[in-house]
């Protein structure tokens, strides 16, 4: 494979790409929750079905020369279905909890974002060059969306905040980030980052508001209704993307 990748294989971070993000990341955790839950397929097996759906769709990422929708946004929805079901898997079925989770994932985020930086000289995620570049980048996501799961269980399950209050909070905190891009000098790379974290617990708040029964506080929705919306509307806009968003030219980020 050519080691070189050219830079529009990463769509212009703007409103519609934040608008696709959270809709694909509400899919995977309703879709998550879909699998492991709902059908009963349990957090293991969906595990290792969601991380080889999240495999193919990869390789299928790397092996184009040029930003196609369809497969990148194929690839965002394979690290939210399977962060939620690695994130479920560690935090129940390993009994390791929210916060000794979140640890390990912080620490793996980190950790992928410093050795990225040693070996590539930037974070940007406009500028991706190389096959290897791409690469740190979905290793990133993939943990980013796992570490949103995560923080989203706790908001929701122990804080006390309840599914509406933590999705408020959560939207607060997104709000702030986008106040941070206009009114501070904080770097776009880092303000990215906090975003794409925020942006998927706000998805797992969201999701399990209106898949839970209003018994739990949620709106009742189920993970199927919830799945069909969201993949509906992830499907309209990648097909307006496809055939009639004409990309301007990307900004460092």
């Amino acid at each position: 494979m050519n080691n070189e990748t050219s830079r529009n294989k990463i769509p212009e971070v703007a409103l519609l790409f934040w608008i696709m993000k959270i809709c694909a990341t509400t899919l995977g955790e309703t879709g998550g929750d879909l699998l492991s839950m709902t059908l009963k397929v349990g957090y293991a097996v969906s595990v290792i079905i969601f991380i080889s759906f999240f495999f193919a769709a990869l390789i299928g990422q790397l092996s184009v020369k040029r930003y196609i929708p369809v497969l990148f946004w194929a690839v965002i929805v394979a690290t939210s279905t399977a962060g939620t079901t690695i994130s479920d898997y560690m935090d129940r079925t390993l009994d390791l909890g929210y916060a000794a989770g979140a640890a390990i994932l912080v620490t793996a985020l980190i950790s992928v974002l410093i050795i990225w930086f040693f070996s590539e000289k930037t974070l940007s995620v406009t500028e991706i060059k190389s096959v290897k570049g791409e690469v740190f980048y979905w290793t990133a996501i993939l943990f980013s969306n796992t570490l949103g799961t995560a923080l989203g269980d706790f908001l929701s399950d122990n804080s006390g905040l309840g599914f509406a209050g933590s999705n408020i909070l959560i939207s607060s905190l997104i709000i702030l980030t986008i106040l941070a891009h206009y009114f501070t000098k904080i770097p776009t790379v880092i303000l990215f980052w906090i975003a794409f974290i925020l942006t998927r617990p706000f998805g797992a708040t969201f999701g399990d508001l209106l898949t839970k029964s209003p018994e739990e506080g949620g709106v009742g929705f189920g993970t199927v209704g919830a799945s069909l919306v969201f993949a509906s509307i992830l499907v309209i806009l990648i097909i307006y993307e496809t055939f009639w968003h004409k990309r301007p030219v990307a900004q460092k980020a």
